[in-house]
C-alpha cells in the first residue's frame, strides 16, 4: 500500500512539473529595453505658416484706387495707354480720316507734351517702343524717362507738308513725331540739337535703332532734310518689310 501511494505521489509530481514548464513557456518573455526617440509635439517643429502677412489696408486701398483710375483712362484694352476715346474721325479729304481713333496723354507712365491722336496699332506700337526700346535705353539715367515731346499726330496733309505729294501715314491716324526727350530730373534732349553733338547721340541712335521692326516706317535725321528735328514712326507695312532710314 506505501508502495502504490508513494508511485501515485511520483507521478502527480511529475504532471505537475510538466504543466509548470508548459505554463511557463506559453509566457511572454520581456524584451531587453530599447532606446525610444522622445516623442516631440507636433507644433514644435512646423516652420513658421507659408500664408503671407496680410498687407496694410492702406496699400491696399491705394492700389485698388489706382487699378480703378488706370481702368477708367485706358483705351484700346490697355491699362498702359491712357486717355480717351475718340472714334471716327472724318476728313474731307479723300485719303484721310480714321474709323476707331484715341487720343492719348500717357504711354506705360510717360507723359506725352500733348495729347496725340492715332490708331489703336500705332498706340500700342507706341507702347511697345517705350517699354522695350526707349526706357531701357535711358535705363535710370536722371531718374529715368518721363515725358516725350510730340510734334506730330493725326494730320490731314500731305507727305512732308509738300503740296501734291501723297497723302502722309498722319492723315490716316498711323503716324506720331517725337522731337526730344524729358528725364524725371528734369533734364531733356532733343533731335534736333543732340542727334551728333552730345553725349545723347549714343542714347537717339539706339532709340531710333529699336523702334524699326516695331513700326513700318522709321525715319530720323539720316533720312532727309524734313527729319532733322524729330523721328517719325508709322505703322504703314510694306512687303519689304520695316523701312528704316
Amino acid at each position: 500500500m506505501r508502495i502504490f501511494l508513494g508511485i501515485v505521489l511520483i507521478l502527480a509530481c511529475a504532471n505537475f512539473a510538466q504543466a509548470s514548464e508548459i505554463s511557463a513557456s506559453l509566457r511572454p518573455v520581456l524584451r531587453p529595453e530599447q532606446a525610444v526617440d522622445p516623442v516631440v509635439p507636433a507644433g514644435t517643429t512646423l516652420r513658421q505658416s507659408l500664408r503671407p502677412l496680410a498687407r496694410p489696408k492702406s496699400i491696399e486701398t491705394a492700389a485698388v484706387k489706382r487699378a480703378t483710375q488706370l481702368a477708367k483712362g485706358s483705351v484700346c484694352c490697355d491699362s498702359a495707354i491712357q486717355e480717351e476715346y475718340v472714334g471716327r474721325v472724318a476728313a474731307k479729304t479723300n485719303g484721310c480720316g480714321l474709323s476707331d481713333a484715341v487720343k492719348l496723354s500717357s504711354v506705360s507712365g510717360v507723359k506725352l507734351s500733348q495729347k496725340a491722336v492715332m490708331d489703336c496699332t500705332t498706340a500700342k506700337a507706341l507702347k511697345k517702343w517705350i517699354e522695350t526700346g526707349a526706357k531701357p535705353v535711358i535705363g535710370n539715367q536722371g531718374g529715368g524717362l518721363a515725358s516725350l515731346q510730340i510734334m506730330g499726330h493725326y494730320s490731314c496733309r500731305p507727305r512732308n507738308n509738300q503740296r501734291g505729294a501723297k497723302i502722309s501715314e498722319h492723315g490716316r491716324g498711323r503716324a506720331i513725331d517725337i522731337g526730344a526727350f524729358t528725364l524725371k530730373n528734369g533734364v531733356s534732349f532733343s533731335v534736333l540739337r543732340d542727334w551728333n553733338r552730345s553725349k545723347w547721340s549714343d542714347e537717339l541712335s539706339k532709340m531710333h535703332r529699336a523702334a524699326c521692326g516695331l513700326f513700318g516706317t522709321v525715319l530720323g535725321p539720316r533720312a532727309n532734310k524734313y527729319h532733322q528735328d524729330h523721328f517719325h514712326f508709322d505703322t504703314a507695312r510694306y512687303r519689304s518689310g520695316s523701312y528704316c532710314k
